[in-house]
């Protein structure tokens, strides 16, 4: 593995200075650098991974980085203490002003302090800063590790807020992503928990109890990932991006930042190849993967999927209209003929209410028979759903279709749907594609091929046959692009977010 370059706080320190304090301060400082640690090092290149310097070199851009929270305490001897267990900085992304923190797993099991993290939480909070840290370890520390030695601690807590309470804060009030590239437990998985956007590497864990609890209580000794890997959290909504390794989270980060800003002038946005033959990739029957009719809409690759793995009957992702942020949701035939059930709701809802809190505008891509209690399963625990299946029931249902209902209500960024086929029951209703008491569609249309079913709108359910026009398929992202122009809302996510003094709302954690 090539070595990333790393900052050296040494070059804060005036040169020439070599009396006794700033001697000792150099000394800490440089103690912490990878220059000072080679077999600690040589471990993390071992397992293919980054240092936490290395990482968060490599997602700022070079020459922003200001660091926080080196200096822990001073000895009774007057020698300064460096802090432990991460790094720290302020620092830009594409000249996004963002905080970067990286927990150390190598330095004291990447314990972070009580004041160090809820002091960046403060500075994120008044400035509007987003968030982007790496969460390895096994959760906060009650004291510095070097404490009882008689020293006098000064990296305490600056700023209003405790750990948890500071993150809630945060909660759709800027953007917060957790990587996740090694064991996470305790307080590190909160910290994972409680963000707007999980990315984990392959092979790494989460989960609030580890293994040497696991092994004190039952006698079973597991591994980290044996005990709590992401791959079972990718199946069940606990993260948002699965990737191969830190490279290609840093990469998904800086990514979805992206969305958060707007395009350059002269950024080149053209329609993807497939946009004039969008028409051709919805049968008449049958299933077909909606995925391609989202990029045939969308810009040519700015499309970004979310949590692809849960609740595969549902698709979310951010994309790009003309340039401007958009979300879109769409039902996905090729799974489950597209039905939704309870995972796909509690999808549906949190995807709304993050693209409220952040001003995306909400494409809704509609194709479903409605809504189901529960699919039923054959011995291997797949899905079966012929049409003679007999359907479980599942407790709950009646929570679980409010949830995005309600999502919707409160929301408030201008949401266009488009019917490709089917809208059964409640489904339509659920992607957004009626009226609530808050909110009514920017625009609702539908395809030629659409399946009217219902012939009157005085049924005891809303007439989801009720559009603004009919359209072409290959009419559709022209006819949205030009309703986006004209909506205030839409102008571009990051003015919009500047200008709110208060928050709409936080974000769930699933």
């Amino acid at each position: 593995m090539t070595d990333i370059p790393v900052s050296d706080e040494r070059s804060q320190v005036p040169v020439g200075e070599d009396d006794g304090p700033v001697s000792s301060l150099t000394a800490a400082l440089a103690a912490q650098l990878d220059d000072a640690r080679p077999q600690a090092v040589a471990r993390v290149h071992g397992g293919g991974k980054l240092t936490a310097r290395e990482r968060l070199t490599a997602l700022l851009d070079e020459g922003t980085a200001v660091s926080f929270g080196t200096i822990a305490a001073q000895s009774a001897e007057g020698e300064w203490i460096a802090e432990a267990g991460g790094v720290d900085f302020v620092g830009s992304i594409e000249g996004q002003t963002v905080i970067a923190s990286s927990t150390d797993y190598t330095d004291h099991g990447g314990g972070y302090g009580a004041g160090r993290i809820p002091r960046l939480f403060a500075l994120a909070h008044e400035h509007r800063w987003p968030i982007v840290f790496f969460v390895d370890g096994g959760g906060s520390r009650a004291r510095h590790p070097r404490a009882g030695l008689g020293h006098i601690e000064i990296n305490g807590p600056i700023g209003p807020f405790t750990l948890f309470d500071g993150i809630s804060q945060l909660s759709g009030w800027v953007p917060t992503i957790a990587i996740v590239s090694g064991p996470a437990f305790a307080g590190h998985a909160s910290l994972a928990g409680f963000s707007d956007v999980v990315i984990a590497t392959g092979g790494s864990s989460i989960g609030m109890g580890g293994p040497p609890m696991v092994e004190a209580a039952l006698g079973k000794r597991l591994t980290p990932n044996e005990l709590a890997g992401v791959e079972m959290h990718d199946v069940t909504g606990g993260v948002d991006f699965l990737v191969a390794d830190e490279t290609e989270a840093i990469a998904v980060a800086r990514r979805y930042l992206a969305f958060t800003r707007a395009l350059p002038a002269g950024s080149g946005v053209k329609p993807a190849d497939s946009a004039a033959r969008i028409g051709e990739l919805v049968p008449v029957e049958g299933a077909y993967d909606v995925r391609l009719v989202i990029e045939a809409l969308a810009d040519a690759g700015s499309v970004l999927e979310i949590r692809p793995s849960f609740a595969a009957s549902l698709v979310t992702t951010l994309a790009r209209f003309d340039g401007r942020s958009v979300g879109i949701l769409a039902n996905q035939p090729a799974v489950l003929d597209g039905a939704i059930d309870g995972n796909a709701a509690t999808k549906i809802a949190r995807f709304v209410e993050l693209c409220d809190c952040y001003e995306f505008p909400i494409v809704s891509l509609v194709d479903t028979p409605g809504c189901v209690s529960r699919w039923p399963s054959d011995p291997s625990g797949k899905a079966v759903h012929s049409a003679g299946a007999e359907f479980s029931t599942e407790p709950g249902i009646t929570r679980w279709h409010a949830r995005p209902l309600m999502a919707h209500h409160h929301r408030s960024v201008p949401l266009f749907s488009v019917q490709l086929r089917r809208g059964g029951g409640l489904g339509p209703a659920l992607m957004g594609a009626g009226t609530s008491g808050r909110s009514t569609p920017a625009l609702t249309l539908a395809w030629p091929g659409v399946r009217l079913g219902q012939p009157d709108g005085y049924a005891v359910v809303y007439n989801h046959n009720t559009f603004d026009d009919v359209v072409a398929p290959s009419e559709t992202r022209e006819r949205i692009i030009r309703m986006l122009s004209h909506l205030a809302t839409s102008a571009m996510a990051p003015a919009q977010l500047r200008a709110r003094t208060e928050k709409k709302h936080p974000i769930d954690t699933w």
